[in-house]
């Protein structure tokens, strides 16, 4: 059925960089719009980009200038690249086909990608 995979997580020194990747299947994903949201432990989960069918972006302003949103609909894949990264960027990430996270059911969270960035 469908189902979205989270990859490309890691640790990192504090300026480091990582990308992301979120793989669509069972579904074609040029059809969905596309979230990312981050957990942070002790806290809530936040949006952190979005990137809908047309492909106009959005980022968090925590985030602005730092990280960038884009997809390959031929590749079903859609990429979180972060560059600068800073310790409060610590946290689970998750993909979704939505970019309100009042809308996300919480069954639908899966396990993520860790990033864990060192001071």
């Amino acid at each position: 059925q469908v189902r979205l995979a989270e990859s490309g997580g890691g640790s990192v020194q504090s300026g480091g960089s990582l990308r992301l990747s979120c793989e669509a299947s069972g579904f074609t994903l040029r059809y969905s719009d596309i979230g990312w949201f981050r957990q942070v432990p002790g806290k809530g989960r936040e949006g952190i980009a979005c990137i809908l069918m047309n492909g106009r972006t959005t980022v968090a302003h925590s985030v602005k200038d730092r990280f960038t949103i884009s997809r390959n609909n031929a590749k079903d894949t859609v990429y979180l690249q972060m560059d600068g990264l800073k310790p409060e960027d610590t946290g689970v990430y998750n993909c979704q086909t939505d970019c309100e996270l009042s809308r996300i059911d919480y069954s639908s969270w899966g396990q993520g990608t860790q990033v864990t960035v060192f001071a």
